[in-house]
């Protein structure tokens, strides 16, 4: 890996330019090195959720700026164990959203699965980041199938819910602009765990404005708590639950989430505040 390499040979700056993916990439890389090396992004691609979070301007002079003008903080990252497309037990970091549920499906459709035509793809891609994200969800809300979960947060009892989408969010945003943990704070040491009980489409539809403003916390069906370690799983062990990390499709439950304390430097606007 590009970033983990020029991490360990002493680069102080490592520029992810493009979407969450890209830059989940190169903070992962950095991570990976355990080198000094910071994080500056340059924002392109579909998405632009962990930039929402950090404050970087979308405008790639504006962002320049902050690159030359910021200033330098250490926040956490997490780490997740999960069951990989092959079957097996894979482990990588994250610094945004990983989420599983209905979230796993929409990555699915933004991504541009199988299902999806070369043109459906490009309408997509050219429709902007929130427009896929927000098409792709509509989709999903129409035929996906809630899951029930096994879901245990750091030493307390297990618990089993019906989900329509589970998160484990460091940052704020995820799915285009949607503020799923309106309350994440970069630096606590700790994940936003929310989760979106079972909704029907209609009421997905009704309250979908709620995500993009944040304030869906107050829905009795969603749940938030905040947790150290994160662990969940189907509850029925032949379901298959897409999980997606970053913005990208990574494979599948059973999973485990670790939070790494201020564990990545990063550059950010001088005014940002965690």
């Amino acid at each position: 890996m590009i970033a983990e390499r020029e991490a360990r040979a002493g680069r102080r700056l490592v520029v992810a330019c493009g979407g969450d993916g890209t830059i989940s990439e190169v903070a992962c890389g950095i991570l990976d090195a355990g080198a000094e090396a910071e994080l500056g992004v340059l924002p392109s691609g579909t998405g632009g959720d962990f930039r929402r979070t950090l404050g970087v301007p979308t405008r790639t002079a504006d962002a320049a700026r902050t690159l030359r003008d910021g200033r330098t903080v250490t926040i956490d990252a997490g780490r997740v164990v999960f069951t990989n497309r092959g079957g097996g037990r894979e482990s990588r970091c994250f610094v945004n959203v990983a989420s599983c549920g209905m979230g796993g499906e929409v990555i699915r459709r933004v991504k541009g699965s199988g299902s999806q035509s070369p043109v459906a793809r490009g309408a997509s891609a050219l429709a902007g980041g929130r427009a896929s994200y927000a098409l792709a969800s509509a989709r999903a809300a129409l035929s996906f199938e809630r899951p029930a979960l096994r879901v245990r947060l750091d030493e307390k009892p297990e618990r089993r819910i019906v989900v329509t989408n589970f998160c484990v969010a460091n940052a704020r945003y995820f799915g285009g602009g949607m503020k799923i943990a309106p309350d994440a704070n970069l630096a606590d040491g700790l994940f936003d765990v929310v989760a979106v009980g079972d909704l029907g489409a209609a009421s997905i539809f009704a309250n979908a404005y709620k995500l993009y403003l944040g304030t869906h916390l107050g829905m009795a069906q969603v749940h938030h708590a905040r947790a150290g370690r994160v662990s969940v799983a189907a509850a029925d062990e032949g379901e298959k639950v897409l999980l997606e990390v970053d913005g990208e499709l990574v494979g599948r439950l059973p999973a485990t989430f670790e939070i790494l304390p201020r564990a990545l430097r990063v550059r950010v606007p001088a005014k940002w505040s965690s």
